[in-house]
Parts: structure tokens; sequence; C-alpha cells
């Protein structure tokens, strides 16, 4: 579960280096915007282009942030399941244990029984084939 936590931790960190970039990304676009538009540029294709890219990039970056939460939604589920089924089997391993030691009990018992301890305490449980 530790390395789990370590995967949790460093896909929780991408997905805030992520998020910081989108927003760098947006107030860049923002500034440059307004600075386009204050001065009245007319942008060449390539300009345009280089604007669209900034886009682009934000986009595949919310892709990616898309994925990060999907697998952390995945590892707490795994985390969940894992928890509750390692309860489910300490409980049942308690259970077994419970019913071997019963089970030993008893075969000690019979074959005290069966060994010839007549006059014994448990005289009348001896049982015959």
């Amino acid at each position: 579960m530790n390395m789990l936590k370590s995967v949790k931790e460093l896909i929780t960190h991408i997905k805030e280096v992520e998020l910081d970039t989108i927003k760098m990304s947006q107030d860049s676009m923002m500034m440059l915007s307004k600075f386009i538009e204050k001065n009245n540029i007319e942008l060449d294709e390539d300009a345009a282009k280089a604007i669209q890219y900034q886009d682009i990039i934000s986009q595949q970056l919310s892709a990616t942030i898309d994925a990060i939460d999907s697998v952390q939604k995945s590892i707490e589920i795994f985390e969940n399941a894992y928890t509750s089924d390692e309860k489910i089997a300490n409980d049942s391993l308690d259970k077994l244990l419970i019913k071997l030691t019963a089970a030993i009990d008893k075969a000690k018992d019979r074959r005290d029984a069966f060994s010839g301890q007549l006059g014994h305490a448990n005289e009348d449980e001896i049982e015959f084939f």
C-alpha cells in the first residue's frame, strides 16, 4: 500500500503542476489578446497558429488531468476493496482458527477416549465401532 500512496502523491503533484501550467497559459493568452486588441495588431498566419498552440497545449493538459483523475479514482476503489477484502479475509481466518481449534480439541479428546483410558472421567463417551 505504501507504493500506491507514493503513486497517488506523484500523480497528485503532476496534476497540480498541469493545473498551474493551464492557468499560466490562460493568463498569457489573456495578456496577449489584450495587447493585440489594444495595439490593433493584425496577426499573420504564424502568430495565429502560435496562439492556437497555446489552446491545444491547455486541452492536452486537461486530457492528462482527466486521465489522472481516472487513475486516482481507480486507486481509491482498489484501496477500499483491499481494505474490505482484507477485513473479510481476517474475519474468515479468525473463524477458521476457531473451527480448527475445535476440531483439534475434538480429535485430541477422541484420541484420549480411544487410547484405552478406561476409568477416565470421559469413560461414558468412549465409542466403539
